[in-house]
C-alpha cells in the first residue's frame, strides 16, 4: 500500500472560531454572563482551533497524550447578557517542544466589539503518567505552519501583562479617587 500523502494544514490569521450562544442557565445575579463561562466559551473555540493542528479527541484516544491548561489570564472588558452570539479569535504566540503560548478575543459575533481577552500556556501531557512530554514531530510540524501564518498578525497589546494595582499616590479611606486615576473599563 503507498504512502498516505498528507496536505499541510492552512492555517487563518486568526483564526475564527464557530459561532457559540451565550446560554440562559450561564447568566448570574447581576444579570449577566458569569465569568466562569467566558472560560467555557474560550475552551470551545480552543478546542477548534488545535482540531486542526491534530489536537483533539482521536488524538487523545489514539496516542494516549493531550494539552492541558497550566495558566490562564482572562481580562473582562464587556459585559456579555443572555442570547448574545460570540466568535472566538485564537493567535499562536509561541511554541516549543513541550509548550503552546496563545492568545484569545471574544468578540460580539454580529456588533464587533470586544467582550474579553485570554491569553493562556498550555503544556503537553502524556495521559498514561500525567507527565508533560514533548509533542510528535507530526504536531510540531504543524505548529510550525499554524506559527508562520500567526506570525504576520501584530504582537497583541495585553500578551504578557501581569495583575496588579495601579500606582497611586497616598490613599486616605473616605475620600473619592482624583479623576485621573478612575478605571474607565467595564471590569466584572
Amino acid at each position: 500500500m503507498p504512502d498516505e500523502i498528507r496536505t499541510p494544514a492552512l492555517f487563518f490569521a486568526p483564526f475564527v472560531s464557530s459561532p457559540m450562544r451565550v446560554e440562559p442557565h450561564w447568566i448570574d445575579y447581576n444579570g449577566h454572563l458569569n465569568m466562569a463561562y467566558y472560560h467555557v466559551l474560550f475552551d470551545r473555540a480552543v478546542d477548534e482551533v488545535f482540531s486542526l493542528v491534530g489536537l483533539n479527541q482521536d488524538y487523545v484516544d489514539s496516542r494516549h497524550a493531550s494539552f492541558f491548561s497550566a495558566e490562564c489570564h482572562v481580562l473582562y472588558k464587556r459585559e456579555l447578557t443572555e442570547g448574545d452570539l460570540v466568535r472566538v479569535t485564537a493567535q499562536l504566540i509561541a511554541f516549543d517542544d513541550k509548550r503552546l503560548h496563545y492568545y484569545l478575543e471574544m468578540r460580539h459575533a454580529s456588533e464587533g466589539w470586544l467582550a474579553a481577552t485570554s491569553e493562556n500556556l498550555s503544556l503537553h501531557v502524556d495521559m498514561n503518567d500525567r507527565r508533560v512530554t514533548p509533542f510528535p514531530p507530526d504536531i510540531l510540524a504543524n505548529l510550525a505552519i499554524m506559527k508562520a501564518a500567526h506570525a504576520q498578525m501584530p504582537r497583541p497589546a495585553t500578551v504578557g501583562r501581569m495583575i496588579g494595582m495601579p500606582q497611586k499616590s497616598a490613599i486616605t479611606l473616605g475620600e473619592p479617587a482624583p479623576e485621573a486615576e478612575r478605571e474607565t473599563e467595564t471590569r466584572h
